[in-house]
């Protein structure tokens, strides 16, 4: 179980927002945080930390009057910690390798391969292609309706058909090297993980697994690895002080080392 950072990029700052308030539409969100530092300054945090495998999220879409001074913002942060971390927003067979060049570990998808609410297989052959399974991380982030999970995408506020379950874990893992998960209902509110979703990713024995969403203190942190076993990775956006909450940066830093060192 290890600690994955981020960086999200909303209107040219990075920002932690309450997932399910994000709308493209006047470009707004509700903020729990919204930093005076720059990406890059947390990419070189995270890289003297020696934490890797962390993501940056670009929150605006491209037809966006911020995206351009967001990407400048992402690319910054990739230069500054470079191969260290992932990206995502906005990712396409077109512009992977881009990234990918910029420094990007790997390139994280939702939107392409899962338009207009289908998945779309085609898109992910082409996205397989530019950048190789090895580089590609599936962005699974859910919302519950009706009882289930389903995959939510452009910027998670589309729902798909797609049901998060163990046999989409299976058939998708073939094309992946990992997935992102975020708990988008729990997502920036402190309030608790999505402890059902985390326990059924946790029975799935298959490639690894972020999941992000809900853990506002060690308590919820301790509940998150009880329900997973242990073998999910996890992030920690608006609670860590790092971003204006309360749960030590510094802590999780020195045990999410030790966890690795275990292992």
């Amino acid at each position: 179980m290890k600690f994955r950072p981020c960086i999200d990029i909303h209107n040219g700052k990075v920002k932690q927002i309450v997932g399910g308030s994000l709308c493209d539409k006047g470009d707004t969100a509700k903020t729990n945080f919204s930093s005076e530092l720059d990406a890059a300054y947390y990419a070189k945090m995270y890289q003297k930390d020696g934490l890797s495998g962390g993501h940056i999220i670009l929150l605006n879409p491209p037809t966006s009057e911020y995206y351009k001074e967001t990407k400048k913002q992402a690319l910054s942060a990739l230069q500054a910690y470079p191969k260290g971390m992932q990206i995502g927003g906005g990712i396409t067979a077109e512009n992977a390798q881009e990234y990918l060049q910029a420094g990007a570990s790997h390139v994280i998808v939702t939107s392409y391969v899962f338009q207009d609410g289908k998945f779309h297989q085609d898109n992910l052959q082409k996205l397989l292609q530019e950048a190789g399974k090895e580089k590609l991380v599936l962005d699974l982030s859910c919302r519950k309706k009706n009882n289930d999970y389903y995959v939510v995408t452009n910027r998670w506020q589309t729902f798909t058909e797609v049901k998060l379950n163990e046999k989409t874990l299976d058939e998708l893992a073939e094309y992946c090297d990992e997935f992102l998960i975020h708990g988008v209902d729990v997502e920036g509110k402190s309030s608790g993980v999505e402890l059902e979703l985390v326990e059924m990713l946790g029975k799935w024995n298959g490639t690894k697994i972020t999941y992000a969403g809900g853990i506002g203190s060690i308590d919820d942190l301790k509940k998150f690895e009880e329900a997973c076993g242990g073998k999910l990775d996890y992030t920690i956006g608006s609670a860590l002080d790092l971003f204006g909450g309360s749960i030590s940066y510094r802590e999780i830093v020195k045990s999410s080392i030790q966890n690795c060192t275990k292992q």
